[in-house]
């Protein structure tokens, strides 16, 4: 082999490598599982239950397994009843390893790789009907360490089987798959892994796709049966939850590989070549039609973890780049001008190294090393080739080609001028040379330690910011042969210009203002003085100052550089404050409702000569007093906007709750004899934004005569009224609605029907 093998070979493996330690009740050692039955007539089936566990994980054993804390159970829901029908102790699984089984004799897989299968069997009589019956099994939780989930120390596992009606009819078995995905796959190989499934009925369909895993179980671990423990019992019924992807991942797209991950739909062929290390859990559903007929979805979820695996051997070195020659890749190391070279040797892996040879052929002359690091020297320019060998002449040996290139040297210096007092540009010369000769420096990198760049060859510079400035500058030649040279700059001009922000301010008492100083160059190393003109000072770079008075102002600044050189400036009326109102009002009634919407606002600001105000998003006014009527409930922002005489504004919000009220009454008595007075029954009152109304009329049999849920419909004393006038007497009246804020309001009372 040739240096192509490197240790960005990574390993697909199905296991789970996190353990919860001190959780000893949440299972976070599941990695997937499946359930699947077996019809044996008379409505008897036996169910197989796979779940699988990270041998090394060291979270909890399966359930009911010896050691475990927890007896598992699995439970039987009929159609969408909620109520279960069975719930089921499962006996001790039998137990498997399923050892990681790489085909490569020169790759090994990362230690602590495997996988436990339990598998449970049990039987159930499920009489034959027309509705599903829910086999479930459920547990907290997943591992921590999960790539493709949110929250996956959170995320538990339902594993379910519907039996459907015509599954039930036919006697039907569940389609059961041929074999467990492989522990072990490479990195930037197919998976190409078969995960057909066998019909166990003749004639029968199968389609194949990626689907979603089921969450399932909860956290809490005192109370672990409960619904929200890691072990409900009984199990929660359908609808489940699916797991919550994080993206971009999906349980389309489970995982990142190129090609994607896909499943065959009528072979359930799954393909794909993961590229990203990470755990990935994966849903994999396999449906069972009969004459086009629905009789099953099987669905199974796995673990995927892609991590890095070992090569026995791998030949490499530490080099510059990789070229192909001929057909061959040869690793290049440049070096530039004459010297000692030191190979990095970073083959691997080493315990499996028993030999290596250096070959190398310099002027002439072969030379050959027997060590783990070669040092040679190149005593010219030129090109020289050679090999590195690990386990030479063994099945697992690598060997890497590896062409060296000596160019002439490099020599990196530069020269800069500036005024040492006023800020103005820094001129930098390069004084660099190549012994490639003249001309063949082709790049330079500036960088003049303010965050700052250049790629010319003299570049002029203006620096904002002072200071002890490490500038640097990189070179290259035709060879790409590079050198670097550094150099401290002590930069402490005083700015040319004093520039400052606000540049005018007129604005409304109490004035406070940030005064942005934008001249530069200058930092704390700078003695800086303010005056703002109302007898306060500050020394900050950039001061906040607030004005409590009201007039003009002058505002000077002056600055003093570290080397002692200084400027300063005054700017005359710079700043102007206007005197401003005071927003404030009262309403009256404090309480308002739908049936008093009604309120008067009385001003209580302070030197407005203007208002303006916002009845929520219902009206306006411009009244100094108004009054309003809102035409809605719900809670209204009241603003008050007022105006000084100078323009300044100010303003209060107050909030009103215009409450829903609602009325409702019913009388005692009617005569139901169509002579258009009171001939039927109902209540009376105000109803608005109330729902589900519901009123009924009984006799004192317990008979029920009457009922709506329409309020404005009467009762005209008859049964559902027609046919026959009911007695004259003494009837139940129960209405029951929700008010618009959500109470529930109830009545109860009598209806004396009178002929």
């Amino acid at each position: 082999m040739t240096g192509t093998k490197r240790l960005d070979k990574i390993l697909f493996v199905i296991a789970a490598l996190f353990a919860l330690g001190s959780m000893p009740l949440q299972a976070a050692h599941i990695i997937g599982g499946v359930i699947t039955y077996e019809c044996l007539g008379g409505g008897n089936y036996r169910f197989t239950m796979k779940i699988y566990r990270d041998c090394f994980g060291g979270g909890a054993p399966f359930d009911s397994a010896p050691g475990s804390p927890l007896e598992g159970t699995v439970t039987v829901f009929k159609g969408n009843s909620s109520v279960p029908i069975k719930t089921l102790d499962l006996g001790s699984p039998d137990i498997t390893n399923i050892l990681p089984n790489i085909s490569n004799p020169c790759l090994t897989a990362p230690p602590n790789v495997c996988v436990e299968e339990g598998v449970y069997e049990f039987q159930l009589n499920l009489p034959t009907t027309n509705e599903s019956y829910h086999i479930v099994y459920q547990r907290c939780c997943r591992n921590n360490s999960i790539t493709n989930l949110i929250n996956p120390g959170e995320t538990g596992a339902t594993y379910s089987v519907e039996l459907l009606p015509a599954a039930q009819t036919a006697c039907n078995n569940s389609p059961t798959f041929n074999d467990f995905p492989p522990v072990a796959i490479c990195t930037g190989e197919p998976i190409d892994f078969d995960h057909s499934a066998n019909s166990n009925d003749p004639g029968e369909v199968l389609v194949y796709s990626l689907c979603s895993p089921f969450d399932g179980g909860g956290t809490d671990q005192t109370n672990a049966t409960a619904p929200n423990g890691v072990a409900p019992d009984p199990d929660l019924p359908p609808p489940f939850q699916n797991v919550n992807f994080l993206p971009p991942y999906n349980f389309l797209s489970p995982l990142s590989a190129n090609p994607a991950l896909t499943i065959d739909p009528n072979t359930g062929f799954l393909t794909g070549v993961p590229n990203v290390v990470g755990q990935f859990v994966v849903g994999v559903c396999v449906e069972e039609y009969r004459n086009g007929e629905l009789m099953s979805i099987t669905r199974r979820d796995f673990q995927f973890n892609v991590a890095q695996c070992d090569p026995t051997v791998v030949a490499d070195i530490r080099e510059d780049d990789i070229v192909t020659l001929q057909g061959e890749e040869y690793y290049v190391v440049n070096i530039c001008g004459p010297q000692v070279v030191e190979f990095d040797n970073q083959s691997f892996q080493q315990q499996n190294i028993n030999s290596f040879n250096w070959g190398f052929n310099i002027n002439g002359v072969d030379t050959v090393l027997n060590v783990w690091d070669a040092k040679l020297l190149f005593p010219d320019t030129g090109t020289y080739y050679g090999h590195l060998m690990v386990n030479p002449g063994l099945t697992c040996g690598d060997t890497v080609l590896i062409q060296v290139n000596v160019f002439p040297g490099i020599m990196v210096d530069f020269d800069y001028v500036y005024d040492t007092c006023k800020a103005g540009p820094v001129t930098f010369t390069d004084l660099s040379s190549s012994g490639a000769g003249p001309g063949s420096i082709v790049s330079w990198d500036w960088n003049f330690g303010d965050g700052k760049s250049s790629n010319d060859q003299h570049p002029l510079h203006v620096y904002q910011v002072p200071g002890e400035l490490e500038v640097m500058l990189l070179v290259k030649d035709t060879n790409d042969c590079a050198g670097i040279k550094n150099a401290t700059i002590p930069y402490y001009p005083v700015p040319e210009y004093l520039v400052v922000a606000p540049s005018e301010f007129i604005g409304c008492h109490p004035a406070n203002i940030f005064f942005d100083n934008l001249s530069y160059p200058v930092n704390e190393a700078y003695s800086v003085l303010w005056d703002f003109g109302d007898g306060d000072t500050s020394t900050a770079i950039s001061p906040y100052h607030i004005y409590d008075e009201i007039g003009t102002f002058t505002v000077s600044l002056s600055i003093v550089s570290p080397l002692g050189c200084a400027i300063d400036t005054i700017w005359e009326d710079l700043i102007t404050v206007l005197p401003s109102p005071t927003a404030g009002f009262t309403y009256f009634p404090e309480q308002l409702s739908n049936l008093q919407p009604t309120a008067s606002f009385t001003d209580e600001s302070i030197d407005a000569v203007k208002w303006k105000w916002s009845f929520g998003t219902t009206g306006i006014s411009i009244d100094q007093n108004p009054v309003y009527t809102f035409p809605d409930t719900g809670v209204q922002a009241i603003v008050q906007v007022v105006f000084h005489q100078s323009g300044c504004t100010d303003t209060m919000i107050q909030y009103l709750d215009i409450i829903p009220e609602v009325r409702y009454f019913l009388p005692n008595a009617f005569t139901p004899n169509a002579d258009g007075t009171n001939d039927g029954f109902r209540g009376n009152g105000s109803l608005e934004g109330a729902t589900d109304f519901h009123l009924s009329i009984w006799n004192r049999y317990g008979e029920r005569l009457f009922e709506t849920t329409d309020p404005d419909e009467a009762w005209n004393g008859k049964k559902d009224n027609n046919g026959q006038l009911a007695p004259q007497g003494v009837y139940i009246v129960m209405v029951t609605f929700t008010g618009p804020r959500g109470q529930p309001f109830t009545y109860k009372g009598y209806a004396t029907l009178v002929k």
